[in-house]
């Protein structure tokens, strides 16, 4: 999808169309999401801090984030993905690969399903949208991304809307592309590179296998290797299960004592648990990730003996590292996630069944469960832990809500 969150936004603010509009944490700690072309044009892009942003284009028009509205917009474009094929591998919000060789048949060549899926997303949805047409998932991916506007300081060039690399011209197309255009190229990578000479992929692929092993390990020097002889063996993975869940959240304000993080805690424990319970999953290991002031950043995980749902268990496992850790320097940032997952109707041993533990854990799962109840009866914000509740309301957890960093308090 093209700028997708700021697309997103402008068809209900139709009037902001042609302006720099940023979205993403529109306070002092928050972080840009997604840059509309215009705003691109003064050098604005994803991840940069928001007070970078307003610096570098002081009339750009900010706007917080609305994940729930994007994950709807998202499975709206996938309905469309699914008239097309049912091998859809979903990569985020706005992006996916799509195995198309079963449609050939029905629906034509790569390049016209491909103009297919743009004409009825922008159609349906009136949205804009970039496809890449390849061999493999590689180097459609590239492909998708030449196939994009590009904004100049003069202007917004548009894109071609598709961008085909044929069998046969693989390598013609990815040789001259610059080396970080490979996937696993960033800077720390870039660097070692750029010491080796190489500058295009070109230059990489002229390179003996065991030299980039030598400079960048086993792995990764192999992979790329393969990467930049366009070999992409990899198929389109229709089923991803989730390795984690989790939530984190950057404060307006640094959190200095435990009584504040304990507090934070029990709120993305309750977002954390809510997940996992309406996906059917229990999980064992649970991860704590705090960032200091200086932005230091720590992480601590526990794997617990019983599998656990509920809130009530996770901030059991996780208080004592919490209470580990100093605060004193100051806390801007608390993450709580979980992993090492199980179905939620797996069959406990007899002595699980008896140990305590389990039991209290059987009694959350079913108190959580009426909570989950009375959301959907009611709304999210019908129930809570007190430690939520806020001068101006209950302050739940909600997905993507502040991925991107505290919004700029109203006044």
């Amino acid at each position: 999808m093209d700028a997708f969150y700021v697309s997103v936004e402008l068809r209900r603010r139709p009037e902001l169309r042609g302006q720099p509009v940023v979205v993403g944490g529109t306070g002092s700690r928050g972080v840009i999401a997604a840059a509309s072309y215009e705003a691109r044009r003064f050098g604005l892009h994803s991840a940069m801090p928001s007070t970078q942003a307003r610096r570098m284009c002081p009339h750009a028009v900010f706007l917080p984030g609305d994940h729930e509205l994007y994950a709807q917009v998202s499975a709206q474009v996938h309905e469309i993905f699914q008239s097309v094929t049912p091998l859809i591998e979903p990569l985020s919000l706005d992006e996916a690969f799509l195995d198309v060789s079963g449609a050939l048949r029905l629906l034509g060549t790569g390049v016209e399903i491909a103009h297919h899926v743009r004409d009825q997303v922008w159609e349906q949805l009136a949205l804009q949208c970039s496809v890449g047409v390849a061999p493999n998932k590689f180097l459609a991916k590239i492909a998708s991304v030449a196939a994009k506007p590009t904004a100049t300081p003069s202007g917004v060039v548009p894109g071609a809307g598709v961008w085909e690399v044929a069998p046969g011209e693989e390598l013609a197309f990815l040789h001259p592309l610059p080396v970080k255009a490979l996937w696993g190229v960033g800077p720390a990578t870039l660097e070692r590179l750029q010491r080796l000479g190489v500058r295009t992929v070109r230059d990489l692929a002229a390179l003996d296998e065991s030299v980039l092993v030598s400079a960048l390990g086993a792995a990764h020097g192999r992979h790329l290797h393969r990467l930049s002889w366009a070999i992409d063996e990899r198929p389109v993975e229709v089923d991803r299960e989730a390795k984690s869940i989790g939530h984190e959240e950057t404060f307006s304000t640094d959190r200095h004592t435990h009584e504040e993080l304990q507090r934070e805690l029990v709120r993305l424990a309750d977002g954390v648990a809510g997940r996992m319970r309406a996906q059917g999953v229990l999980a064992r290991t649970f991860t704590l990730k705090v960032r200091f002031a200086g932005f230091h950043t720590i992480s601590r995980a526990i794997t617990v003996d019983g599998p656990i749902a509920t809130a009530h268990g996770i901030v059991k496992a996780v208080e004592p590292l919490l209470e580990a850790i100093d605060p004193g320097p100051g806390v801007r940032l608390l993450g709580v996630s979980a992993s090492n997952f199980g179905e939620a109707a797996e069959q406990l041993s007899l002595d699980q069944l008896l140990a305590p533990a389990v039991a209290d854990e059987q009694e959350w799962q079913a108190a959580e469960e009426t909570i989950d109840a009375i959301r959907s009866r009611f709304g999210s914000t019908a129930i809570g832990p007190a430690s939520a509740v806020r001068a101006d309301g209950l302050k739940l957890v909600r997905r993507g809500a502040q991925q991107w960093g505290p919004d700029q308090p109203a006044t």
